[in-house]
Parts: structure tokens; sequence; C-alpha cells
């Protein structure tokens, strides 16, 4: 395994896996068996970065979530597991009833609503410190000045780390961070994002906004994280979920353009002649460019953890790594 260093304080940064293990689906379409046989392995391979969230898997147990949390909480206790693995939640996004979801009635970004989702969290996971804690989706309800704030005093109370973002326009990640310096309070240092090797449309509306999808790695975000030496970014859904090796789950329609057919094509070369599956070299494209990025990836096996933990150890030549590039 290989290790790299997330936020830059030294009083709550941490060095962290290349590879991020995703236990969204555990506990829930996941089994309890099953998902500690992928943590115990993720764990026995050198992984040290888990991540969840409050509102895993709502969708799928028809509830308001936790059950991702409350497992790992399990699993932590079971196996003695302390300061030594980082685990990542995120608040935000919770529906605040059964039967709704994140877009009709989420939980939001209010310092009431952040103090005591984290207090939960904390409890289902079984620590008095959450190691990184994000901020799920926008809320435009509430003044950035307040989640600031909110955020900024549980980190003042030793209760959370790191502070992070998903899925907010680049904008208000900028506006964010910099109320937080003119304060000289912390600000977010991890984004969480979805890239991939295959880069979807930007001219289709996303579920929150007219204006696209604020949860896609766009080029004004990994501008943003180029730039800025204490950012670093996680790709979330970055095998696009089988997408790449399955018939079965064709791409949608975000990715019918003319650029994805040569970039499957440059892909399936370089696996071919790096003797390593698509998976494989889309993941350690990832892990080894010039931006910084750590890629967050489920697994419903170990079957399948063992294929991306190989990826790790997964060198592309200059010559790949120009060619996956470059096509277009």
């Amino acid at each position: 395994m290989r290790y790299r260093t997330i936020g830059q304080n030294p009083d709550h940064r941490r060095e962290v896996s290349v590879l991020s293990l995703g236990a969204m689906l555990f506990g829930s379409a996941t089994d309890e068996p099953t998902a500690f046989a992928i943590l115990d392995r993720y764990v026995e391979a050198g992984g040290t970065f888990v991540d969840t969230s409050d509102n895993y898997a709502y969708w799928f147990t028809g509830g308001q979530g936790g059950e991702s949390e409350q497992l790992l909480g399990r699993w932590r206790r079971s196996r003695g597991v302390g300061n030594e693995i980082t685990v990542a939640t995120k608040l935000g996004a919770r529906p605040l009833a059964p039967g709704t979801g994140y877009l009709d009635n989420p939980e939001g970004l209010s310092a009431k609503v952040i103090r005591e989702s984290a207090e939960r969290s904390r409890e289902r996971l079984g620590t008095d410190k959450l190691d990184l804690l994000y901020a799920h989706i926008e809320d435009p309800s509430v003044a950035p000045e307040e989640t600031v704030e909110g955020f900024a005093q549980l980190v003042a109370e030793g209760t959370v780390g790191l502070l992070g973002v998903s899925n907010h326009w680049t904008w208000k990640i900028e506006r964010a961070r910099t109320i937080a310096a003119a304060a000289g309070l912390p600000g977010y240092e991890v984004l969480q994002y979805q890239h991939s090797y295959l880069r979807p449309r930007t001219d289709r509306p996303g579920d929150m906004s007219a204006d696209g999808s604020q949860g896609v790695a766009g080029g004004d975000l990994l501008s943003y994280v180029r730039h800025d030496p204490g950012l670093t970014l996680v790709a979330y859904s970055p095998l696009l979920g089988g997408r790449y090796v399955r018939d079965d789950k064709p791409f949608g329609p975000e990715f019918d353009h003319a650029g994805t057919p040569a970039r499957k094509a440059a892909l399936r070369a370089v696996a071919q002649e790096a003797g390593a599956t698509v998976n494989q070299v889309v993941l350690a494209w990832l892990i080894g460019g010039e931006i910084p990025v750590i890629p967050l990836v489920g697994a419903s096996s170990v079957a399948q953890l063992d294929e991306s933990l190989a990826a790790v150890d997964l060198e592309l030549t200059a010559d790949q790594r120009a060619r996956l590039d470059t096509a277009c």
C-alpha cells in the first residue's frame, strides 16, 4: 500500500492510504459477514481510509440511513480498531423522515443540525472524535457563515478533526473557505466528488440545479485542486458502478459524446499492454496523476476489493499515461 497526507494542520492532518474504501451499502445491501470480511481484507492490505455517511443507505432500507455507520461501529469494536484507521463521514443529506430523501427533505447544514448530526454519527461509529467530516450537499437556506462556524466549533471542541465538502459548486467552496480564513477558522480541506477517466457531459441539468451536477468534478474544480496544495480530491464512483466492464450496466446519456469511444479504446489498449484490467488502469491513472486524487471504491465481495487493491501497485508508463490523457 502507498499513503499520502490529507490536511495541513499538524493537529488534525492524517496519513491515509491512496485507495479509500466506501462503506455505503454495508449493513444494508451488503450483509454484515460480507462487509466485515471486506473491511478485514482492506486493513490487512494496508488500507486506512474508510468512507461513510449518516444517510447511508436510506434509499435501500426505506428509512433515514445510519446502517453503514452502525455496522462500522460494530466492526471497530469487534476488531479493536482505533485511531490507526481514518473514518470519514458526512452530514447534510439525511432525510428528515422515512419515505423522503435528500432532494425534498434533507437535514441541511444549519449549526444545530451540524452539532446534533455529528453527535449521532459519533455514537453510531463508537468514537469520541470524527476524523473527517464532510458537508454532504449544499444547503442554500442557510448562510455560509453559519455553516462554517458550526463546523469550526466542533473542531475547536475536539470532536471533529478535518473538514471536507462534497457536491457543492466550486465557487461555494471558495466562498466558504474565504469566510473561514478571514475569521481564523478551519475550512474545508478534502473535496469528495464524482471523478473518473471517462468524463460526462456538462450541459445536462442535474438533480439539484438546472446548471448541471454539483457532484461532478469539472474543469473548474480540478483546476482549483491542482493549484492549491492544501486540497485533496477524493473521487467517488471512480469505476462508474461497474460500467467499464459490465455489459448489463450501460453508460448513461451523460457519456453520449464524441470523447467517450476514444477514451474507452485507449483504456482497453493500455490495459492489454499492462496485463491489467480496465478497472485497474482507471484507478492507477487517478492515483498517479498530477492532481492528487484518492479513489474511493466500493466492493460487494473480497474478490472485487482485491482487484482494486492491485491497482495501487500498477505503474503506468509515461507513454501510456500520455495516450490516456490525450485520447478524445
